[in-house]
């Protein structure tokens, strides 16, 4: 299993610092070992590939990964020249993660239906896929889509693809059109016995290689007394299952009830042995989004510079 680290909105730093924060942060994940660096686009926030090209500039060898960015909100070809931008950009290290986000999100703030999801990320993945073959024309025709229109960034194949993959039909889309999926609110039997099984056999029956699965998993180092506590925070400000029934169907695949469930806390001996269960499982990355906990910034900033030297301590595969 890999280690990687994921970030998302900082709303404790001035809105003016957050871009250059982000590529602060980037760039010291790279130098203390981690194998990836993953960030959301969250709704109101800074554009993932944009920052993520940025960041491309300024580190060398950490993999850089959208986790995830919403198919409704762009045309697949505009998807596919900001991908294939940013995977240049990154000079090859650019995964694009993909999903077909919330009612909540894609209907309530946007305006955008949230008609058959599923059936629409497959024929957006038509699109993408013609794309990312190279230089050439893409000229595809499916219930969603209609382009005839020529693609010229790079020679190049595009960036890897994962998905959002939740329930059976997304998971199986995964296994039989891209490199994987990346995971948030999947706990150790959600993954061995809903995910793995499901796209493991989907790319099996592709022909496809092994894919991917890359977990999303809140972590945080603290006392033993302050587990629960820790649970509930993340929760608060990671999770409210409730709002989004694809979460809420994923949950039912395991024993978590929300985020905090899933979360790998407590002391170095309680956090390792969590991760194992995940890697146990079937995950072969470890997206690690580090919650830091305190009364005041100042305790904030020592939980999370704790929490990921221990994660940076642990080496990038496992």
């Amino acid at each position: 299993m890999r280690i990687g680290l994921m970030v998302g909105s900082d709303r404790e730093r001035p809105r003016d610092d957050r871009l250059s924060g982000l590529l602060t942060d980037g760039a010291a994940a790279e130098a203390a070992g981690f194998s990836s660096f993953w960030f959301p686009q969250v709704p109101g926030y800074l554009d993932a590939m944009t920052a993520l090209a940025l960041l491309g500039q300024a580190t060398t060898t950490i993999e850089l990964g959208t986790a995830v960015v919403p198919v409704q909100t762009r045309h697949p070809m505009i998807l596919a020249q900001q991908a294939l931008t940013t995977s240049l950009a990154c000079g090859g290290r650019f995964t694009l993660g993909l999903g077909v986000s919330h009612d909540w999100i894609i209907n309530g703030q946007l305006g955008i239906p949230y008609d058959r999801p599923a059936h629409q990320l497959r024929d957006r993945l038509d699109v993408l896929a013609s794309a990312f073959r190279g230089a050439g024309r893409v000229d595809v025709d499916n219930d969603a889509c209609s382009v005839h229109s020529a693609v010229d960034v790079t020679d190049g194949a595009g960036p890897p693809v994962l998905l959002a993959a939740l329930g059976p039909t997304m998971l199986r889309i995964a296994g039989e059109r891209t490199d994987g999926t990346i995971l948030w609110m999947a706990d150790e039997r959600a993954v061995g016995e809903h995910v793995v099984p499901r796209i493991c056999s989907a790319a099996r029956a592709a022909g496809r290689p092994a894919p991917r699965i890359v977990a999303g998993v809140p972590v945080a180092l603290c006392s033993l007394a302050d587990v629960r506590s820790a649970r509930t925070h993340a929760s608060e400000v990671l999770g409210h299952a409730h709002f989004s029934p694809n979460y809420v169907r994923l949950l039912e695949h395991g024993d978590a009830g929300d985020v905090g469930d899933t979360m790998a806390v407590g002391d170095e001996a309680a956090v390792l042995a969590r991760l194992r269960r995940y890697r146990d499982a079937g995950v072969t990355d470890l997206a690690a989004r580090v919650v830091p906990l305190g009364t005041d910034v100042t305790a904030r900033v020592s939980s999370r510079r704790r929490t990921q030297e221990f994660l940076a301590s642990l080496g990038t595969r496992w």
